[in-house]
Parts: structure tokens; sequence; C-alpha cells
């Protein structure tokens, strides 16, 4: 089960900064002029051994009419409602102003852990101003620096230590069940898709311990097959919800992606693939998750000769380099091809757990290295020297060479091709490490 934090405070304090420092990525748009981040932005951070997903929001101002700061106050509380920490951030150059002081009222109604963040703490007299900062109430307050990263080691420390490990006990994962997410935009069809594979209109619905609070997990038990559906459309709206249904969408795929072993990303086959789905599927492919694409609303499509196949080929290039994917064209209202889709979620969960002997390992990829040597770097010849799977959420390959940090990225893909010819690992992100031998 993921582990979502949430970054919030009013306008122009620096939380993208933040956001991009604290993911190693420059997603968020930052600049001076208030309220610039209007859209929401996600992404996953590794601190210590523990992962947790990381949402960036637009800046909070109460009581404004501007339609923009409206919508904004809404992300806000979703993201109250929906994180599991908090990290409210302020400014050390204006002190505690009156916006801030509505953020920390909002704050202790919702009882949520709460880690305040003092910014643009970066000299000395800075760091005696922030103590004042204290007087909001709070137990943890960090002193940082969002542009240099000063402090943001610390926020990180403090996080790592509030996420638990998995509870064991899960049932479920205990019986090994496979677990499906459906993901994808608003109306790409997902609540059809899940309704259509069981049959009924959301009457399988089981409270189970240790799932997420806000995704429906469906028992899938009809024609010898028994798996978890994990479905983030039409969830229980709470009333807040209703007002900015996209964002709470959001927050909820990433949970479901979190808690899967295999997504099912819709798509329309109307508007192709877009970037809104290439954002899901590399979020997919960085959680390690296996992904299988569906092009959903394939009856509402003319049947021009070689469409699926055009389309397809489309697909395939855009998702590049990650093609080794199942693409199945669908209608969820027909259900058409709907039970194949299925078979091939169940192929890449098995693909997933793929294990092959070092033996064998060595005995495939030894012809692929006699056919094409690594390129010489300095005049040096690399030499791989054998090759192991290592254990780990997907299959991870592990080649042991005179100069590991010589490999190039076409050479890495080159084995990665060969991997994936040899053995059934269609749908699944793989790892390819290079060691010293």
């Amino acid at each position: 089960m993921g582990f979502t934090v949430a970054i919030i405070g009013r306008p122009n304090v620096g939380k993208s900064t933040l956001f991009n420092r604290l993911t190693g990525e420059r997603v968020a748009i930052v600049d001076d002029i208030s309220g610039v981040t209007r859209d929401r932005h996600y992404g996953t951070v590794e601190w210590n051994g523990k992962t947790f997903d990381l949402i960036d929001t637009g800046g909070f101002v109460a009581r404004s009419s501007d339609v923009f700061e409206t919508e904004i106050r809404r992300q806000v509380k979703i993201a109250i409602d929906e994180s599991d920490l908090l990290i409210f951030m302020m400014d050390v150059t204006t002190g505690i102003t009156d916006f801030d002081d509505d953020v920390i009222k909002m704050l202790r109604k919702s009882k949520k852990k709460v880690f305040v963040a003092v910014n643009k703490v970066d000299n000395n007299v800075r760091h005696l101003e922030a103590t004042q900062f204290y007087a909001a109430g709070f137990e943890d307050v960090f002193f940082v620096s969002s542009i240099t990263g000063s402090g943001t080691g610390e926020i990180l420390d403090a996080v790592a230590a509030q996420i638990q490990e998995p509870d064991s006990s899960d049932v479920l994962k205990e019986k090994g069940l496979p677990r499906f997410a459906i993901v994808g935009q608003p109306n790409a069809g997902k609540s059809t898709l899940l309704n259509a594979l069981t049959g009924q209109e959301r009457t399988l619905v089981t409270d189970i311990a240790g799932t997420t609070r806000d995704s429906i997990h469906t028992r899938y038990q009809l024609f010898d097959k028994d798996f978890i559906l994990i479905d983030t459309a039409g969830i229980r709206k709470k009333a807040a919800v209703k007002e900015d249904l996209e964002f709470y969408t959001v927050i909820r795929a990433i949970k479901a992606v979190d808690d899967s072993d295999v997504c099912l990303l819709v798509i329309d086959a109307n508007s192709g693939i877009e970037s809104q789905d290439l954002a899901i599927l590399q979020m997919i492919e960085k959680k390690h998750k296996g992904l299988v694409i569906l092009v959903n609303k394939w009856d509402m499509m003319e049947k021009v000769t070689n469409t699926m196949r055009d389309l397809e080929v489309k697909i395939r290039e855009k998702i590049a380099p990650f093609r080794d994917v199942p693409i199945i064209f669908i209608s969820a209202l027909e259900k058409t091809r709907i039970f194949q889709a299925m078979e091939e979620a169940l192929k890449v969960f098995e693909n997933k757990q793929l294990k092959v002997s070092t033996s064998k390992l060595n005995e495939v990829m030894q012809e692929a290295l006699a056919s094409y040597h690594p390129p010489a770097v300095r005049g040096s010849h690399i030499k791989i020297k054998y090759v192991t799977q290592m254990p780990a959420s997907v299959p991870t390959f592990v080649f042991f060479t005179n100069y590991p940090n010589d490999i190039r990225e076409a050479y890495r893909n080159y084995l990665e091709n060969k991997l994936r010819e040899a053995f059934p690992l269609s749908g699944v992100p793989i790892n390819i490490f290079f060691r010293k031998k």
C-alpha cells in the first residue's frame, strides 16, 4: 500500500522547487508569479530504502473568488483528506501571514501528521528568524532552502521514518492472488470494463483489511480464474470530491498502481495514446509494475482495413523504448476481447515471477555476446564474463564485466532485447545492472 505525501501552502513559498528537489525531476513550473502551479504534479521519491508518492499542489488562497484560486483551494482540501502526511511550507522572509493562518486552521481540523518546512533559510540571521514558526503549533519544524537543497535530507529522513513496512497479515497477499489495477484517464471506460468483467453493477465489492481506503477491490472468481481487480473509477464520491474529480482520480490511481502487480492501462480508441496516458505508463514502469494496454471503445471505430494494426504500430512507437507490452483492442460495452485481456494480464503476472537458472541464462546470453561484442572504450576491450539473476520485484539481471561504467545505453538495450527474445518477459519492465568482475 502506497504512502502519499502532499506539499501544501500559500502561493509563491517555493513548493514546486521543493517538489523538484525531492523527486529529482524538473516537472513543476517554477516562477515568481503567484499561482503558477495550477496543475497538480506527482512523482515518486526513494529514500533510505523507502518509497513514497509526492504530490505538489497549487498555492492555497482562502476566501478568493478568483476561479483558479477557488479550484486550487478544492485541490488542497482533497490533498489533505487523501494524503498520509503533509508538508506545510511557509516563507521565512514574510513570517506567518494571514494566508498561512488559514491553512493552519484547516490542518488542525484534519488531524493529519504535519511537517512544517520553513523555506529560504539560507543564512544564520534567517535561521534565527525561523524559530518564530514554532508558534504555528506543530511539533515537527524543518528549516530548509529548496533552491540549495539545505535541510531537505532531514525532511526525507523524517518522512521515511513514518512509513511502516507492509503488513504481512494481508490475507490476499498471503494467498498470492494477482492484483490488477484498472487505470487510465477519466471516461476511458474503466468502470464499464469492471462491470463487464464481473457481470454486476458494483456488487462484488469486499472490505479487506489493508486495502487502500480510496479504491475498490473486487475479488474475481469466475471461469477457474481467481484474482483481485483494483478499480480507480466510479468510486464512492465524498462531498468535496465532486468539485475536483480529476485531482482525486490522480491520487487514487497512484495508490492503486502501488497496490497492484499488473496495471491495465485503458485508453480511448478514438483519441489514441495521449500525453497523460504516457505519464501514467511511465509511472507504472518506474514503480516496476506489469503492464497491459487496453484500447477501449473499439466498437466505435470505423472498420477500415488495417486500422488496428496501424494504431498498434503508432502506440508502440510512442511508448518506446518499453515496446514489449501486450496491446489488446477491446469494447468494454460489448464485452469484446475483455476475457482475452484478463488472460494476458495473468500471463504478465507469471512473466513478472520469472526465474532463470544461471546456467540457462549464460547459455543464451553468451551466444548474444559472441554475435555482437560491446564496443571498445579507450582502446580497451570490454569483456562480459557472465550474467546472473538477482531476487527482486521484477526480473533483474546482473552482468559482470571488466568495465561496468563504460557499457553504453545502446548496448544495454541490445542485451535487454536479447533477454526478451529468449524469455517470456512481455509486459514486464526489467532491470539490468553491470558490476565489476
